[in-house]
């Protein structure tokens, strides 16, 4: 649920295009992504949408002028949607991780 990052497109973009041309990739330019940084981002991107939703379902109840009941409604479906989604994500990585730890050796 996060925005695409311009930068590690195309640092993937010049990653594929010099496997294809046979040439050493510069690593230089392509910044490092720490895959728990990445996962806490997500996780924060998805409690900060859950905490929006509910403050504008609170503001909408205590009777906010300026609060649409669709967008309310939009709002929370999207922080459920994401909740889920991240749900889902984490229980394939446990699997994962239990598939690994029973490899036999």
């Amino acid at each position: 649920m996060t925005p695409v990052d311009i930068n590690q497109v195309l640092a993937q973009m010049r990653a594929l295009s010099a496997q294809a041309s046979n040439k050493p990739l510069e690593t230089a330019a392509t910044p490092a992504s720490d895959f728990g940084a990445v996962l806490r981002s997500s996780i924060d991107r998805v409690n900060e949408m859950q905490q929006h939703a509910e403050s504008m379902a609170a503001a909408m109840e205590t009777g906010a002028k300026d609060i649409d009941v669709a967008q309310v409604m939009i709002e929370v479906q999207k922080a459920g949607l994401a909740f889920r989604a991240m749900t889902e994500v984490r229980n394939k990585l446990v699997q994962a991780y239990q598939d690994v730890m029973n490899m036999p050796l």
